[in-house]
């Protein structure tokens, strides 16, 4: 069978949604299908925030925004003057769907549910007569003189404008690359690390603001730092974990992790006030109270791995044992053996290589009427609504694009 539709999107996710949607609202007569491999669509929407559809940040000024994505950063700040997370907010109320604020900063439906989404999307293709055919592999792409043919475990399709979004799906990759695309090899992006250490073997579920870094090289990260029963995770992990993506994968997650409990206070300054606590204190016992912001529990477990006992008083601390709780407290090294994945959030570092993407158009550089938007390109974020973000920026200026 050999169906004929003006536009093509592979890929019923998030991306792939938005924009069949954006085109069809702006120009009803247009042909639109939706390709998706699997039984199902919007699968991912429905897992994402534990169910809830964390469906942007609000983070509305877009030179800021484009900060929280390790691969991205440059090539989003154009897109996102043109659509951004206010943008997305008044999109989603226009369609029926409010959305709410958290403390973290993370926006979700009022109703706590990522079937409003979800419905939301459903009811606007049923709507709007646009075609979802599931069940649909595709097996190759070819380029015609005005036109793009798709052949899938099924049937072939045709169409003027081809939209890809994917997200990290191998087998299109190399279709892609087939096609002349250079694919950045997919690696893990976050992701919390193993560490099997003394100090913080009975710590599980302790949190601290910390300050990390990657020895012998520029990885830095600072945030909220949560130890587990596996090892270390917490903001802070998970964003040295996406900004390292790439070196880690080499590293084999195979490394020294560098923790600073006092974030931003440097040894000889730890050196200073434990001296001070040193004569104030000189009467209790050491380990007793934390005098740091973090919890006792994690305090006392560093006092103890700087050979200082339970009972010992701060009056009777050595020169070396002072210099020793400084080094824990500010420098403590850890070995990281392995990583762990991150909830069901699977993102991967890697893609369409980004010098190949026309950021105005989000149209291929290497073939006319070929377009990308969502995860399927080189881009990723750190959770927090962020990928969500990009999808639907992408998508939208794709959906402008395709009716120029």
């Amino acid at each position: 069978m050999k169906s004929n539709f003006d536009i093509i999107i592979v890929g019923g996710g998030a991306a792939g949604f938005f924009t069949a949607i954006n085109i069809a609202e702006k120009n009803p007569n247009l042909k639109v299908a939706i390709l998706e491999r699997g039984k199902t669509v919007l699968e991912k929407v429905r897992i994402s925030g534990g169910g809830r559809c964390n469906v942007t940040h609000a983070c509305f000024v877009p030179n800021d925004l484009v900060k929280y994505y390790p691969r991205g950063e440059k090539e989003l700040r154009g897109p996102f003057h043109q659509f951004c997370s206010g943008d997305t907010i008044e999109w989603f109320e226009r369609h029926g769907v409010t959305l709410k604020i958290e403390e973290d900063g993370r926006m979700f439906p009022t109703t706590d549910s990522s079937q409003t989404i979800i419905d939301c999307f459903l009811g606007l293709t049923q709507k709007l007569k646009i075609q979802i055919l599931t069940g649909q592999s595709v097996q190759s792409l070819y380029k015609g003189d005005d036109y793009w043919k798709v052949e899938t475990n099924h049937d072939t399709f045709s169409c003027q404008k081809l939209i890809m979004t994917t997200g990290s799906n191998p087998k299109i990759w190399e279709l892609l690359h087939n096609l002349g695309h250079t694919i950045v090899p997919p690696v893990p992006s976050l992701f919390t690390f193993n560490i099997k250490d003394i100090r913080i073997k009975d710590l599980m579920g302790v949190s601290a603001f910390a300050k990390v870094k990657v020895k012998g090289s520029k990885l830095e990260a600072a945030g909220p730092l949560l130890i587990t029963h596996w090892g270390m995770s917490g903001p802070g992990i998970l964003r040295l974990s996406a900004w390292g993506a790439r070196e880690l994968f080499d590293k084999n997650y195979q490394f020294t992790l560098e923790v600073n409990w006092l974030h931003d206070t440097s040894f000889e300054e730890a050196m200073d006030t434990l001296k001070e606590l040193k004569q104030e204190h000189a009467k209790k016992a050491v380990s007793k109270k934390s005098p740091f912001d973090f919890p006792n529990r994690l305090w006392e477990s560093l006092v103890l791995a700087s050979s200082i006992e339970t009972e010992t008083k701060w009056a009777d601390l050595t020169k070396i044992q002072l210099t020793q709780l400084a080094n824990q407290l500010t420098n403590g090294q850890f070995q990281v053996n392995g990583k762990s994945t991150f909830k069901e959030e699977f993102v991967t570092a890697g893609g369409i290589d980004l010098k190949e993407i026309n950021f105005k158009t989000m149209e291929s550089k290497l073939h006319e009427n070929l377009f990308f938007a969502g995860e399927i390109v080189n881009i990723d974020a750190i959770t927090g609504g962020f990928n969500f973000q990009n999808a639907w920026t992408s998508g939208f200026i794709v959906a402008q694009s395709v009716l120029e």
